[in-house]
């Protein structure tokens, strides 16, 4: 049930006022959303609003190191059909963002929060969730995350004692080893492509055994959980055995895996997962991900992969040989400004494309090609790598601040 309904406090108001105006300056100075600011200053007045805007939702967190943002517009999609919704769709994941999303939801019902991993224990703190969901945890932006197994434990400490339904990946041990604290868990089976952070048990630290889709610690017994729904095919099974099919206009088995981890959040609301998953068909991207445009009369898919296993998941959907591809990759703040992650991605399976390469990094990245063994050029901007690209579709595949940039330049 949702919670305190009280209208704000005065001081909460203005808060919130003082947020949107910081916002709305941020905007039309051309600097984003605002989003960021606007929470800024409106937890500057009230360090406790983020608690007492969430008091009259039905609040679901969603967390994990890749698909959190898609899988945030999923859910949110599928609880429309049992009333309004507020959500960080674009993506502004800490407090403050979170903070300036809530604070346009008064008259909504359900809140659907995407949030950062090293924040999830605290927002969960202040707006006391009916569900939480947890996808994965694998390695990034290595400069400012903590190491896996440090993150997972930091989870497992946070979550202990929540009241919260915990919907969580059955066949990622850090996220099973995260979500075992808590009282109160829903297995999803979403599998797990991406397995090198996972060789070691989190619990005594041996080595995780792996047979077929299974996995276990032969040393200390800590294993994969029974799952209750998982992803089959292009079907969901729910707990009664029912397969409900998916159909999804984005790409690529990662999202299936996000619509079925959706279409159990949104069971636990209320949502049967015919519903759910008819819902979810309206999505067609998420942030400008997956989104295809024209630019310089050519045709380009845009695609986001920020670390090794969201790489290793966008190489799985892009169009087959001869189909070229531009990689762009930056090191700034929010991207981490570490680039060793690089040589822990399998470019090999690049090979027979034309490839180009820009971005802040792309030196960084042609090194890392070079040792592949691949050709490629080096672009100076992203209209020099679509004049040298042969013709067909253009897959366009970036990191975070990569990605704004070519966005931008699109006009997307």
């Amino acid at each position: 049930m949702a919670g305190n309904t009280e209208p704000l406090s005065p001081r909460a108001k203005l808060a919130v006022t003082a947020g949107k105006a910081a916002a709305a300056v941020s905007r039309a100075a051309g600097r984003g959303s605002g989003s960021v600011i606007g929470g800024r200053v409106a937890l500057k007045l009230d360090p406790d609003l983020l608690a007492r805007l969430a008091g009259h939702l039905d609040v679901v967190l969603v967390s994990a190191t890749n698909g959190k943002t898609t899988t945030t517009r999923l859910i949110a999609e599928a609880l429309r059909a049992s009333g309004p919704v507020v959500s960080n769709a674009l993506g502004a994941n800490m407090p403050a963002g979170i903070t300036s999303a809530l604070a346009g939801g008064s008259d909504a019902k359900y809140g659907v929060i995407e949030v950062d991993e090293k924040y999830l224990a605290g927002v969960a703190r202040d707006v006391t969730p009916k569900a939480i969901a947890l996808l994965n945890l694998s390695r990034d932006q290595l400069d400012r995350a903590a190491e896996t197994r440090m993150l997972a434990e930091k989870w497992r400490e946070g979550l202990a004692g929540s009241k919260a339904l915990i919907i969580a990946n059955a066949d990622d041990p850090l996220i099973v080893w995260a979500a075992s604290s808590s009282a109160n868990v829903v297995w999803v089976a979403a599998g797990q492509e991406w397995k090198d952070d996972a060789w070691s048990c989190p619990s005594c630290g041996g080595v995780m055994q792996r047979p077929g889709d299974d996995w276990f610690c032969a040393e200390c017994g800590f294993r994969r959980p029974t799952p209750s729904w998982a992803l089959s095919g292009d079907h969901v099974l729910d707990p009664h055995g029912s397969a409900w099919p998916i159909k999804l206009q984005l790409p690529g088995r990662a999202n299936k895996a996000n619509a079925t981890t959706s279409a159990a959040v949104a069971a636990a609301f209320g949502v049967p997962p015919q519903v759910a998953l008819e819902r979810m068909f309206s999505v067609q991207a998420v942030a400008g991900r997956y989104d295809v445009v024209t630019f310089m009369e050519r045709e380009l898919r845009l695609l986001l992969a920020k670390n090794p296993a969201g790489w290793l998941e966008t190489f799985s959907l892009i169009d087959p040989p001869p189909t070229p591809v531009i990689m762009s990759v930056n090191a700034r703040g929010a991207d981490g400004t570490d680039t060793s992650w690089l040589w822990d991605v399998d470019y090999t399976r690049l090979a027979g494309h034309p490839i180009f390469v820009l971005g802040d990094r792309k030196l960084d990245l042609a090194v890392r090609l070079e040792v592949a063994g691949l050709d490629f050029q080096v672009c100076e901007s992203l209209d020099e790598a679509v004049q040298q690209a042969p013709p067909g579709r253009i897959e366009v595949i970036a990191n975070y601040t990569a990605f704004q940039d070519l966005r931008r330049r699109v006009g997307n």
